[in-house]
């Protein structure tokens, strides 16, 4: 399935591509940089991130990952924000803001590969993902205590919910940094890989998401997210209605149909 038209366009920060049917390839494109967010590419996340809610059948996974193998991410580019005044500064960080939710609304799955080090707003944006893979030799930091401001895009909320409360206290108020081992012991990414093998691995995942009923797994990401934010009875109720929804699908006929046929089914998210 071809990528629709509106993730043809250029983009200055992000390179955009489909290395298998269905799934869609973030990578953010400033390796000089180390990756690192400047306006120009927060206002192009948002756009990609905007359009994949805005149509949420359009891919069946994406995978965010940076440019190189030095850095995932290293956060906000201090040198653009170098002599900016309160107000730019301000409008600017709203702009980071609004991508920080426009990623976490993604529908699709969205996983991360980790390809190199994740500072301060590129941890932030890890944290976005629904899960993430690592470079063995990746580095995780919430730095920004140390810069005289504190984690804006979500590590105040993600990261304590992804490592536990205490853990995450000395993480964000020490602003040390910690290993790959260290993120994969605290169960903030879920394997690690040689450098240069994370991407394949994480693509490897994907195209087993994308193989399964789009539909049910968008239901299933819906459940699990927004019931997490509920006492676990209101959970319940909320999976129950999201199941029922997936009763009068194509799709699950077509399961049923596939299993009792001994062969592989093919949805079509209907």
């Amino acid at each position: 399935m071809p990528l629709p038209p509106v993730f043809d366009r250029a983009f200055d920060t992000l390179l955009l591509t489909e290395p298998s049917p269905g799934i869609l390839q973030v990578m953010l494109n400033r390796p000089e940089r180390a990756n690192a967010f400047t306006t120009r590419m927060g206002e192009e996340l948002v756009a990609v991130f905007q359009a994949l809610e805005a149509d949420p059948g359009a891919v069946r996974c994406v995978v965010l990952t940076g440019a190189g193998e030095r850095a995932f991410c290293a956060g906000a580019d201090l040198k653009e924000r170098n002599g900016m005044t309160d107000e730019q500064f301000a409008k600017q960080h709203y702009l980071f803001e609004r991508m920080a939710r426009a990623v976490l609304a993604c529908p699709p799955p969205l996983i991360g590969a980790i390809n190199g080090a994740a500072f301060a707003g590129g941890l932030e944006l890890a944290l976005c993902c629904d899960f993430a893979y690592a470079s063995e030799t990746a580095r995780f930091a919430l730095t920004e205590v140390t810069l005289g401001i504190m984690p804006g895009a979500g590590g105040t909320q993600n990261l304590p919910r992804t490592i536990g409360e205490r853990r995450a206290k000395e993480v964000i108020l020490t602003g040390r940094p910690f290993s790959a081992k260290e993120a994969l012991d605290w169960g903030m990414v879920n394997k690690l890989f040689p450098p240069g093998e994370v991407l394949p691995a994480v693509l490897d995942t994907a195209r087993t998401i994308a193989a399964n009923a789009p539909l049910s797994v968008r239901q299933a990401k819906k459940s699990i997210t927004q019931g997490l934010q509920m006492d676990r009875a209101s959970g319940m109720l909320f999976e129950i209605e999201a199941y029922y929804q997936l009763i009068p699908t194509e799709d699950r006929m077509e399961g049923i149909r596939a299993f009792n046929e001994k062969r592989k089914p093919n949805f079509k998210g209907k």
